[in-house]
This record gives C-alpha cells, structure tokens and sequence, in this order.
C-alpha cells in the first residue's frame, strides 16, 4: 500500500560511470535527494554534466554503478523481470527530441495505443476510447489521430510523448529537457500543460534542464549538477535568492536582467574543465572558482548550510558571511 506521506521517489548515493580507453567517467558520483509525490526537482548545470544520466538511471534505463533508488518505499534499484515492468509502469520519461522520440512509421494513434498493448490492460472499444482520453488530455485534435510524425510541428510531437508517457498512469516522470527543443511560445504551452497534469494526476517530476527560467517557473526544488556531482540543492526561491555556491551564482548571473537600474553582473569563469575520467578527490570546480584553496583539495561533502539548503564547498560559510 502506498504510503502518502514518505517521498515518492529516495535517491541513495547513486552513481553511474562509464568506462572508456582511459579510465572510468564518473558521469554520475554519489548523489542522494528525494522527490515528493506531486512536487518537482530541477536538475540544471551545463552540458555534459551528467543530468540526463541522472534521470536514466533513476527509472532504470541505465543500470547503476551504485547506489539505490527506492520508488515509494522499495527498492528498484536492480529488480528485474515482473518487477521491473510494474516499476516501469509508475517511472517514464518524456526525451528531449520530440522527432527522434517517435517512431516515423507508427501514427499519433499507434503510437498512444502501444504501451496499453503491452501492458494488455484494456482491449477493443476500451482501448479506442482510452486513446481519445490521452489525446484529449495532451491537447492533441483528434483530426490528427492518425496523422504521422513528420506531417506534426514540435509542440504536437511532444503532446505525442506526454500522451505516451501518462498512459500507463504512472505517478513519476522524468523529463528530460523537454522543451529545448521547441520555440518559447511553444515551450510556455508545453510547461503549462505539464504543470496542469500534475495538479490534476499528482505527478512528481525531475526536470532536467540547462535553461534556469525554465525550471524557475515549474521546480519546487532544483539540484545544481557539476561534472557528475551535486554541489547546491535548496527550494527555488531560495535558490534564485541568495544562491551559496560559487558555480551556481556564476550560472545565475548569465540570466538576463531586465532591471535597468541594477543590471545583473556577469561572473567570467575562466581555468580549464576537470576531467570527469577517475578524478582526484576534492572540489572538481576549484580550478575555475576564484575562492580555491589548498582545503579544495581534500574530499568534499555535501553539507546542510542552512534549513533544507544543501551546498558541497568548503568555504561557502565563509564566502556568505554565515
């Protein structure tokens, strides 16, 4: 029996790496949050470190280095079988490219229908009607049932794959950067719509993305990612507010301003990236970060600074007068 008050969703140390030629990329080192069931975490950083990794290997379309990931209470972490299908059934994943989502030879219709097939929950009229229900929802035309990918702009094409996502009523979704690929006014529809499923289906979200309006406007709390590590989590008013870690307010203040009288002032980071391949212990941001010391150096945690506001810096205290 679900229990509504736990998270939904408790990420446990979990880590994904990779190997290669030289070594073992750590795309994803020891992170650990929690999403409540009808919230969402934003995941933001730059390309390449590691968010879309993330959310693979939390709904197991990766398997994990280490670590666990409990969904309402159970570990999922390496079921397989039976087990696996119906914890795949409450976790899905909306992509970023809607085209490449799709298949180009299956319709809006087939395409919506398929994992209703395979679970083999509803057939004949039931199936039909259950198909016009998802489209209805998503805010496909029904004129468009059997139209096919290419003949569909981008924001109908991601409708597609909401449609696909929510079909099987799962109570998590990954998104991951679902809207980079549209044009802004379609990305404000897309975003409304999922704002709205979730208030109407109690969805929990963790949407990745590197554009920090967007996840302002949809996160109840983001995680700040930086090759493969967490180094800032706090609820996103706070975070906008008075961000601690000196990669994130170098992010934050890329943002446009449109305060003429206190225009926001650009943080230059300069050094070269860490390498991501068996990295040394200690902060892998110091050698851009103007505050590093020999302290940078030695193992880095991630440490509650403040209510609910988590930060990896040795010297954030100090560098936020706390």
């Amino acid at each position: 029996m679900a229990n509504n008050e736990a998270p939904l969703i408790v990420v446990k140390n979990i880590k994904k790496y990779f190997k290669n030629a030289t070594g073992w990329n750590h795309a994803v080192d020891d992170l650990s949050f929690t999403i409540e069931r009808g919230k969402t975490l934003g995941v933001v950083g730059e390309s390449g470190c590691g968010k879309s990794t993330l959310g693979r290997t939390v709904i197991r379309l990766l398997e994990a280095t280490g670590g666990s990931v409990f969904l309402d209470g159970k570990d999922v972490t390496h079921v397989k079988g039976r087990e696996l299908r119906l914890a795949r059934k409450q976790m899905q994943i909306i992509f970023q490219d809607p085209y490449s989502s799709l298949n180009p030879r299956k319709s809006v219709d087939t395409t919506i229908k398929e994992p209703l097939k395979n679970e083999g929950r509803v057939r004949g009229k039931a199936l039909e009607e259950e198909a016009e229900k998802l489209m209805r929802i998503v805010g496909i035309d029904n004129r468009l049932r059997y139209s096919f990918p290419h003949e569909l702009d981008g924001g109908r094409r991601q409708r597609v794959g909401i449609a696909r996502a929510l079909a099987l009523n799962p109570d998590f979704i990954c998104c991951d950067e679902p809207v980079s690929a549209l044009d802004v006014s379609i990305q404000a529809q897309v975003l409304n719509l999922l704002m709205d499923l979730q208030e109407n289906m109690g969805l929990a979200y963790m949407f990745i993305t590197h554009d920090l309006s967007v996840v302002r406007h949809i996160s109840n709390d983001i995680c700040v990612m930086y090759l493969g590590q967490m180094v800032e989590k706090a609820p996103t008013k706070r975070l906008f507010e008075s961000s601690l870690h000196p990669y994130t307010k170098a992010l934050l203040s890329a943002l446009p301003s449109t305060n003429l009288t206190k225009p926001m002032q650009r943080i230059q980071l300069k050094g070269e990236l860490t390498s991501a391949i068996d990295p040394k212990p200690g902060c892998r941001f110091a050698v851009r970060c103007i505050h590093s010391s020999e302290e940078c150096s030695q193992e880095q945690t991630l440490e509650e600074v403040l209510p609910e506001h988590f930060v990896q810096c040795c010297h954030c205290k100090a560098i936020n007068g706390l």
